[in-house]
């Protein structure tokens, strides 16, 4: 499960030294013209090892004689490691990266620009993640799998209440919270939504037609402090005010782990926690397997509620002297038949053609049609120095627990961006 995380991983570590990775004159790194190093996270080699088989062979097919190693790295390692490479000519030629990580190394010039036309599906990649490849107007990348996020509830807690159905609509679902709060009682959770989780906090930006930030003329600016952009984030209060009980300064790092410890009869959440909430190691209750159950989170709007559409990407470092072999293994590998034994494996896919095909598989239908509804990171130069600051969590928490107030929290936040989000 710790492949689901992958959202969550900003670009804080990104190392100055990638500066000196730039320039197509410097393509002589890498493994060489009939080698090819892939750099891809543990989460292959413990869960889908065929498939790196599978394009290997299809590789092998086309080129005999070429030579594949593969090396594999935890997420929090992975990075370190390759900010060291990257400044020396011992580059990989394929990189797995965390979507919210390519846009620093992009801004940076450490990945080759990529022609889509020449991968699967190219024509159709979900937004958000097609966004996670793009500066500039320019492709810099691939998108690899995603993972949603979606509303989890307690049945038999909402049974208890006379609740028969998960809501399909915002007012419904307040009403459902409204009598569960008051069945529970002031000490429970009726919705647990960790104050400083800015991906669900920013989605009710999102869904108000806010956003973090916009580009005009060129330059970024803050938009927390917009109209709409409020109209959000007072809504996220509400929802903190009326059924968030717990500590108001914490994340979102240990929700699943809350979730099973029946504190709670809501979360919104990636989609993966609810099944590892019930997961026996983390059920305290002994009754979350069979009444655990994911639905798709209405909006405010009226609209399903957008959502951060994590996942990873596959880069080809701008030093790789096998760039042609290294597309050529990105789309054997997360390519047409590479989707379908993605998705197979629990994941979301790459491109709207597949995710169609999820929705109308009872198994997989509710994250492939919250994932319908999406929205990503500012793709702006200093978006990593955003992240590294915090300037959303902390926004979020002063919000939650009253240390400021909606709008002057917002303009603090966006005064924060204002002075870092144009930055190279």
């Amino acid at each position: 499960m710790k492949r689901k995380l992958t959202a969550a991983i900003g670009i804080a570590g990104l190392m100055v030294s990638i500066a000196a990775c730039g320039g197509s004159s410097e393509k002589a790194g890498g493994s060489g013209e009939n080698k090819l190093t892939v750099w891809l996270t543990v989460d292959a080699q413990n869960n889908w090892p065929q498939l790196v088989k599978d394009a290997d062979a299809a590789l092998k097919k086309k080129h005999p004689g070429v030579k594949i190693t593969h090396e594999y790295y935890g997420w929090p390692d992975k990075n370190t490691k390759l900010d060291a490479v990257l400044a020396t000519d011992k580059v990989p030629d394929v990189v797995e990266m965390g979507n919210t990580e390519m846009l620093g190394y992009m801004v940076k010039g450490a990945f080759a620009e990529v022609d889509p036309s020449k991968f699967d599906h190219s024509d159709g990649w979900l937004d958000g993640l097609k966004a996670s490849v793009t500066y500039d107007g320019k492709t810099y990348g691939v998108p690899y799998y995603a993972g949603g996020r979606v509303a989890n509830w307690r049945k038999d807690i909402a049974a208890a209440s006379g609740i028969k159905d998960t809501p399909k609509s915002y007012s419904e679902l307040l009403s459902d919270l409204d009598k569960i709060q008051k069945k529970q009682g002031s000490g429970f959770n009726a919705w647990y939504q960790p104050t400083r989780d800015w991906y669900a906090g920013m989605s009710f930006v999102y869904d108000a037609g806010g956003a973090i930030a916009k580009e005009q003329g060129g330059t970024w600016k803050g938009t927390l402090s917009s109209p709409e952009s409020l109209k959000g984030l007072g809504e996220f209060k509400k929802v903190i005010d009326a059924y968030m009980h717990g500590d108001k300064t914490k994340d979102e790092s240990d929700r699943y782990i809350v979730y099973g410890q029946g504190k709670s009869a809501m979360i919104f959440a990636a989609a993966w926690e609810g099944a590892t909430s019930a997961d026996p190691k983390n059920d305290k209750t002994g009754k979350l397997k069979d009444n655990a159950v994911n639905f798709v989170m209405p909006g405010p709007s009226g609209k399903n509620m957008p959502v951060f559409l994590g996942g990873s990407d596959l880069a080809i470092p701008v030093k790789s002297g096998a760039q042609d072999l290294a597309a050529e293994w990105i789309n054997d590998f997360a390519g047409a038949k590479g989707q379908k034994g993605l998705m197979a494996k629990g994941n979301l896919p790459n491109d709207k053609a597949d995710l169609e095909t999820q929705k109308k598989d009872p198994a997989t239908a509710v994250p492939a049609i919250a994932a319908e509804s999406n929205w990503f990171v500012p793709m702006a130069p200093g978006w990593g120095q955003v992240e590294k600051a915090q300037v959303l969590q902390t926004m979020l928490q002063n919000i939650g627990t009253g240390k400021q107030s909606v709008e002057a929290a917002a303009k603090t936040a966006d005064a924060a961006i204002d002075k870092v989000i144009n930055n190279k």
